[in-house]
């Protein structure tokens, strides 16, 4: 999933012949899953039709402050377009636009809609080599950046005017590519990995038979996702659940039993800045394991159990330079408890949930949870969703982590 994927984005169209090109611009930035809007300036609709844009972006394109075919007045508010985008895209960016937009100028709706955007800008300029090179058009390169505006470099080629040289506007792939590259690059956790562990594990007593618990795995994911979306690599180990994640950064490994949990978490622990090991993990496992369904032949059963690896310790034992998250589901003595297992498993951070907390648990959509660190510092939560949740643990570790 690309890190535009539920970004609202707001497409600037100003009136060059590279504009055709926005067609595939608005049907790769759908494709990453953003929602597209698009403000065209009448000379652009020269080069691009605002039917093939609104058909594409499936939103009306904008292009005037009111409809030119409605006689009833009514204003296409450039605040609220402003006020909508994540992210506002000007390309193709003309000499002519840019030069307004450094100065201030505000002649049109496309402009007047820059002038009140509060999202990150990206302009892709495209004109004429000598155009691209004269002091006038530098000079608005400057001013919008200064204004923290980001540029997306023209490219070399062959222009309109038959001249080959820079001024060509960046191709749509490299566009989505440069923004995308942007944004994760100033992200917090850009560069960093995070081992993220998640679900129950199913430990078997017959190829039919498991012994379980009732994690849902959701937990785990919203961790996971929330890491990802701060620019995390992110590997996430979790047992049988039937919740799904699609997003590139996130690497998912499969497993069944505590026994492959710790071996999959051990295989990637060491190249890890960062575990959070917040699976539901078996205590015990069958001491043997039938080859064949076991038959109903007598009133009861009687299973051997022996104790499984203590997965969170053995990384507690081994960590070096990461920064290790458990989790501490309790019933009594919750907070003596945690505190305990944090110390005895040589963490960094413990997150406590309690199961006599309504709307805490598994299964669920919410969680009340405290968090526990190695400062005996305490941090409460009021009941919260899930992802709420995960935002608010990875916010907590990103602090701490470049404290």
């Amino acid at each position: 999933m690309s890190i535009l994927s539920g970004k609202n984005i707001l497409l600037g169209i100003s009136g060059g012949i590279a504009a055709y090109k926005t067609a595939s611009l608005v049907r790769l930035f759908i494709k990453s899953g953003a929602q597209v809007k698009v403000v065209i300036t009448p000379a652009a609709k020269d080069f691009v039709t605002p039917l093939t844009l609104s058909t594409l972006s499936k939103n009306p394109v904008f292009s005037s402050f009111t409809n030119e075919d409605d006689d009833t007045g009514v204003w296409n508010n450039h605040v609220d377009l402003g006020l909508w985008a994540d992210i506002m895209v000007i390309a193709p960016a003309t000499a002519n636009t840019l030069s307004k937009m450094a100065n201030g100028v505000c002649d049109n709706l496309l402009l007047a809609t820059y002038l009140s955007a509060k999202c990150p800008v990206y302009f892709a300029p495209a004109m004429d080599l000598d155009m691209y090179k004269h002091p006038s058009t530098l000079a608005s390169f400057t001013k919008l950046q200064a204004f923290k505006n980001v540029m997306i470099p023209a490219a070399s080629g062959e222009l309109a005017s038959g001249l080959v040289g820079e001024g060509r506007m960046a191709e749509p792939e490299n566009i989505v590519s440069f923004i995308e590259n942007d944004i994760l690059n100033k992200l917090p956790l850009h560069g960093k990995t995070i081992l993220i562990t998640a679900g129950p594990t199913y430990e078997a007593i017959d190829p039919v038979r498991f012994i379980g618990n009732h994690s849902s795995g959701k937990m785990g994911f919203e961790i996971a996702k929330a890491a990802a979306n701060n620019g995390a690599e992110v590997v996430l180990v979790t047992g049988p659940t039937h919740e799904k994640v699609n997003h590139s950064a996130i690497k998912v490994v499969p497993v069944v039993s505590a026994q492959s949990m710790y071996n999959a978490v051990h295989e990637y622990f060491k190249s890890s800045d960062v575990a959070i090991l917040s699976a539901a993990v078996a205590d015990f496992t069958p001491k043997e394991v039938a080859t064949q369904k076991i038959k109903k032949k007598t009133n009861t059963l009687t299973l051997e159990l022996e104790k499984t690896k203590d997965i969170l310790a053995s990384l507690g034992e081994i960590k070096t330079k990461q920064f290790l998250v458990g989790f501490a589901l309790e019933t009594n003595n919750e907070l003596e408890n945690a505190k305990g297992k944090l110390k005895r498993k040589n963490l960094n951070l413990i997150v406590l949930n309690s199961l006599n907390d309504k709307g805490a648990g598994f299964k669920g959509n919410t969680n009340k949870v405290t968090f526990i660190d190695d400062k005996d510092n305490i941090t409460a939560f009021d009941l919260k969703t899930k992802t709420e949740v995960a935002n608010d643990l990875i916010n907590h570790i990103t602090t701490k982590i470049h404290a």
